[in-house]
């Protein structure tokens, strides 16, 4: 009888070889996407600009969208919102 597949009497080892290379070389794969996208979510490109401002605050100018945001929708009064605008935006 015709055996397909495997032969049990033969010797496989080049299949091996191939096999563990393919292997390395796919989670070396794996290990280089993860890798990239930690770093690009660990720095983003506000954060590493020249003149931003500093790690974990927004830049001035989303803090005031927000802020105006926040007026438009009716969540502060124009009281308020002056007074966290001169906050935002520091003395002067």
């Amino acid at each position: 009888m015709m055996q397909f597949g495997y032969d049990n009497g033969g010797n496989h080892w080049g299949l091996w070889v191939l096999m563990i290379v393919a292997m390395v070389i796919f989670w070396s794969a794996v290990a280089w996407i993860v890798v990239t996208l930690v770093r690009q979510r660990a720095a983003p490109p506000s954060a590493v600009s020249p003149g931003s401002a500093p790690t974990g605050t927004p830049p001035v100018s989303e803090a005031l969208r927000i802020l105006n945001q926040r007026l438009a929708l009716g969540e502060i009064d124009p009281d308020e919102y002056t007074r966290l605008r001169s906050l935002i935006e520091g003395p002067g």
